[in-house]
Order: C-alpha cells, then structure tokens, then sequence
C-alpha cells in the first residue's frame, strides 16, 4: 500500500480532489488515493459501553440512541471480534466485485472506554485479523480520550492506519445537555488539543438539526471544524427510532424532523465553511426501516448525496469555498493538561479487564 502522505495545505496549490473536479473531498476517493484500490468499514462490536449509560457521568444514555439502528454488529448475537470480522468482510466481498481493503470500525458504544491494557488487546486482534486490515477508527467520546489512550493510539498509528472518531455533535452545551451526552464542549476543545498531531486521523463527529439550534449556531459548530483543526468530519441528520426518548417525543409529536430540502442546503452551507483539506466521510444517516421513526427521507442516501452535488452546482461552489484561516493555526494550539474527568479516566487507567469484552482470537 502508498505511505501515508503529509497533510496538504490549502495555499499549496489545488488539492488532489479538486483536480478530480470533485465537490468535497470525499473519504471513498481520498482511501483510494492513499491505498490504491477500494477499502470498505467492517462494523467491530467489542460490548464496550458508556459513561453516560453506566453512571460513571449519568445514566440513560443519549436520548436519541439505540446501537442497533447504526451499527450492524449490534443487531446480532455478540460475537468475538476476529468472528464478526470474519463475517463483515465475507458480507462485503459478496456485495462489491472488488475490494482492496478493509478498515475495522469500533462503532457502537464508546470504544476507548475501557482499561487501556485491554484496549490494546482488542486494537491489535482487530488489525492482525485479516491480512487485508489497513487500519482501525474508534468511535469515542470527547470526554473518554486521556492521554493513555491517545499515546496508545499514537504508537498504533506508527505502523496502521488510525482514526479516531469524536462524538462533538455540536459547539452548543444546551444541545449536548438536550441529548444527555453529559460531556460538554470544552471536553471536546480540550480533547482535540490533545490528540492533535500524534499521526492518527481526528474525525468529528456531527448532528444537524438538533431542536432549539437555528440555522446560525449549525454554522458555528461548522466554523468550530477549521478552528480546531479535524482532518476528517462525519455529517449526521438527526433522526429518530423506535425505543428512544427522542423517538417518543417524536411519536407524541413535542419534536419536529428537520426537513429535506433544508437538510440538503444546511449540508452545503456546513461544507462551505470547513477546510478544502478536511475529508468528508459521511453527509447523512439512516436507520434500518423497521427502527426508523423520522425522517422517511433519509434512507434515500444515494438520492440525497445527489442533492447535495446538485446544490453545490447550483451555487457554483464546491467545499471550503466559504472557509475563512483561523487566526491561531491549530497545529500551533497549545497541547493542555487532560481534564479527563476522574470517574472515567479511573476506568480507562485501571489495571483488570472487562469481561464483557468480546476480543478472544480464536
């Protein structure tokens, strides 16, 4: 596989993607031109779980969660992880003519919550699984990212692909307060100051339409990206599923869906704002049929995508067009001190294991 390149800068010149006469800087593309060939995600449930779910911050979880609607690996029977790759990678194969490689994704739940050591255990298994594993993204919390995970990572990282994935969701503590995420935004700054350029990709994670947010404060939350300097980012429209708290509120009619054709202008005036070098990896969410409450129109993702395209044609824009260079680069950012807080870092520092944790190889 081509050595990872060193990150371009905006004023060098086009990027590889706008000499493609693409849009956006688009994940699929960017993991060809970095692997060569076609690389798919294989969803990895490892039965991690939360600090908003366990106690360790609150209880209950985020209102609009239930694992299942987005992770494969949570609507089956909890496997080892070297068996769920297993089957992922089979099911990939079958679908698409040819596949290069496979990233492994620690999806559902918090994936770095957990003791470091066997952090590490599960990290490794995953990556010497299958010869075609290039790498691994961690679906984490801001707040659950110490520096013991983050130098783990960072040693990882020397010699596989590593992206860990934020849960930011917004700039706007009333709106992470709404979801129970019971982390605020200075967990994420802090966070991010910390994980910055230790040779792992730092992906934000983004929910629009979050009720009580116009359409001003989802454009701060996009100015936040350049800002703090993410080299990938993840666009999600709220919706709802059944079994959730949000899915009652919408089912009892207290919350509203935002609509399509806002959606697909939002998206586009998000990714005007962001950094031409910032790799878009998804522009929309969905949920299987039968979990799904709210919006009906987004499992039409291929048509949605289309949309968004079609906008930025419209404009006669394409991503980063409204971008404007942070006064402080973020790689100047000073790296501060882990505010962890101490009910999870005693968890993640530990010495023991979790015996939920289904990482056995064999």
């Amino acid at each position: 596989m081509p050595e990872t390149e060193p990150k371009p800068h905006p004023d060098d010149g086009p990027l590889a993607w706008q000499q493609e006469g693409l849009l956006i800087n688009a994940f699929g593309r960017h993991l060809r031109r970095k692997f060569g060939g076609r690389i798919q995600r294989v969803s990895v449930d490892a039965g991690f779980t939360c600090p908003n779910v366990d106690g360790a911050v609150t209880t209950g979880g985020c209102n609009f969660c239930d694992n299942r609607s987005f992770s494969p690996s949570r609507r089956v029977r909890l496997q080892r992880v070297s068996e769920q790759l297993r089957a992922g990678i089979e099911r990939v194969t079958r679908r698409y003519d040819q596949v290069d490689g496979f990233i492994a994704y620690f999806q559902p739940a918090t994936n770095t919550y957990a003791p470091v050591g066997q952090l590490a255990e599960v990290y490794d298994l995953a990556l010497a699984a299958d010869p075609r594993i290039v790498g691994i993204a961690i679906g984490t919390r801001p707040d659950c990212a110490p520096d013991s995970v983050l130098d783990l990572l960072e040693r990882l990282a020397q010699r596989s692909m590593v992206s860990l994935e934020f849960g930011m969701q917004s700039v706007h503590d009333e709106s992470l307060r709404w979801m129970n995420r019971a982390h605020t935004h200075a967990d994420m700054i802090n966070a991010i100051d910390r994980a910055r350029g230790r040779g792992f990709e730092c992906c934000a994670h983004v929910i629009l339409g979050v009720p009580g947010e116009d359409h001003a404060m989802m454009m701060q939350t996009a100015d936040e990206v350049g800002v703090l300097g993410f080299d990938a980012i993840k666009l999600h429209n709220l919706y709802s599923v059944h079994g959730t708290p949000l899915g009652g509120e919408v089912l009892a009619g207290k919350v509203q869906m935002m609509g399509r054709e806002e959606y697909v202008n939002t998206v586009v005036d998000f990714l005007e704002r962001i950094p031409p070098t910032t790799i878009v990896e998804r522009v929309s969410g969905d949920a299987p049929p039968k979990f799904l409450i709210e919006p009906k129109w987004c499992l039409e993702k291929s048509a949605i995508r289309n949309e968004i395209d079609a906008e930025f044609a419209r404009r006669g824009t394409r991503q980063g067009a409204r971008f404007v260079t942070p006064a402080l680069a973020p790689s100047a950012r000073p790296r501060p001190q882990d505010t962890t807080p101490a009910s999870i870092a005693a968890q993640i520092d530990m010495r023991g294991r979790l015996p939920v944790l289904k990482m056995q190889g064999n």
